[in-house]
């Protein structure tokens, strides 16, 4: 296991701040919020009004009518960020060993818009039960990896991994694995989530997990601040071609880093608070350390779940403060989510790319909004507020936390 390394040589995007890698990089690095009024649906009557919506999003630019019909937004947004990655990668899966190639593709919720429009339309009905023969595949979580193995003929591992908002950091762990034992080469990894309408913006708002700032959305998602009253919820998708090292080497592949290593805890604590202490957070940072084979002193930059909420935030910063003693204060700390809104499922992966920029550019995307910093937040922390800040970036860490108590962190490092 140990001999088969494994790089990042494809990466794809569809997210609030930018439908495509270029301009999601641009967009971090000059701090721009992706909230704004919701206009999937008339949200006038929620608590929340807002949210990090994908812009000008139409579904014709990439699919032909009947494709549409068969792929929920979910399914869409994840083909949409694959093809840029696999394009990216310079790889023509025609010609590789399809057996040798697989998909571990990551949603925390799945189709929900298919599954509530066929529900409404039913019992706005006269009870016939009249459904769509695509309605189980639009709303099935793992449909999204079987479209993408079929659209590039991959026949090796595939299949879906969700656990809420932790989901495709688990999934990018479980695809360098596969590639680690030897199972593959070359793993499609990432995630997508399509939750921006009446089910997932009321289930959160019942919740009271949303920010409600409805008069001023840019700056509702304020990672860190002691003014902050919840996430913004976002939608999207990110892709990741990862190859195994001198595979990637033979062909002659573009390498934007290694795929270090990976940790996974639980915080058997609460069904969606999580561990007030961050104990569980500190164990997924550890032995993501120990796969990679790094010293806490060796990470420059870490993309925090921090996704604006009282106790998560708190409760990170409790775990990163352990985990890296006095040189806390010499480390880069960010919450891209303060741009991007909360992508659940479709998160880690989004991030990763953060990850991924910092690594490749020398620059460590900020966190904004933060005007009042939360007082149980020491001030001496770089907390990377306000705009990028320059840095050689050799080693990253990311964590996503997931209602369950499901923590993760991948690491990711300069070749």
């Amino acid at each position: 296991m140990s001999n088969r390394r494994v790089v990042i040589t494809g990466i794809g995007t569809i997210n609030p701040i930018g439908n495509n890698v270029a301009e999601y990089f641009a967009n971090l690095e000059k701090g721009v919020s992706g909230a704004a009024p919701i206009t999937h649906f008339d949200a006038q009557k929620f608590k929340t009004r807002f949210a990090c919506e994908i812009k000008n999003y139409d579904g014709s630019r990439y699919f032909d009518r009947r494709e549409i019909r068969k792929h929920d937004l979910y399914a869409q947004y994840a083909l949409i960020a694959v093809a840029e990655a696999v394009a990216d990668c310079g790889i023509d899966f025609a010609q590789c060993d399809a057996e040798r190639a697989g998909v571990i593709w990551s949603t925390g919720v799945g189709g929900l818009t298919s599954f509530f429009d066929e529900v409404t339309d039913y019992a706005a009905g006269d009870g016939t039960p009249r459904f769509s023969p695509f309605f189980i595949p639009r709303m099935i979580p793992d449909l999204a990896a079987g479209h993408i193995s079929m659209k590039y003929g991959l026949k090796g591992p595939n299949y879906c991994v969700s656990s809420a908002c932790a989901s495709s950091n688990h999934g990018m762990i479980s695809a360098l694995d596969q590639i680690r034992l030897g199972r593959a080469d070359i793993m499609i990894a990432g995630g997508s989530e399509a939750v921006v309408n009446i089910p997932g913006v009321g289930g959160f708002n019942s919740m009271q997990a949303l920010s409600t700032r409805n008069d001023d959305p840019e700056h509702a998602s304020r990672p860190f601040d002691a003014d902050r009253d919840g996430f913004v919820i976002g939608e999207g998708a990110a892709a990741l071609i990862l190859e195994e090292y001198e595979h990637a080497k033979a062909r002659g592949a573009k390498i934007y880093c290694e795929f270090a290593g990976g940790g996974m805890s639980a915080d058997a604590h609460h069904m969606t608070a999580p561990d007030p202490d961050g104990c569980g957070a500190l164990k997924s940072m550890k032995d993501a350390l120990a796969d990679a084979g790094l010293s806490p002193e060796q990470i420059d930059y870490v993309n925090v779940h921090g996704t604006s909420t009282p106790l998560g935030d708190v409760a990170e910063i409790k775990a990163l403060e352990k985990l890296f003693g006095d040189k806390i204060y010499d480390v880069n700390i960010s919450s891209t989510k303060s741009m991007t809104g909360h992508l659940l499922g479709a998160a880690a992966a989004v991030e990763a790319l953060a990850c991924i920029f910092a690594i490749d550019k020398g620059t460590v995307p900020p966190t904004i909004n933060v005007e009042n910093l939360d007082p149980a937040i020491d001030n001496r922390l770089n907390l990377t507020l306000g705009k990028a800040q320059k840095r050689d970036v050799h080693a990253a860490l990311s964590n996503t936390f997931g209602f369950g108590g499901h923590n993760s962190t991948v690491v990711f490092r300069k070749l």
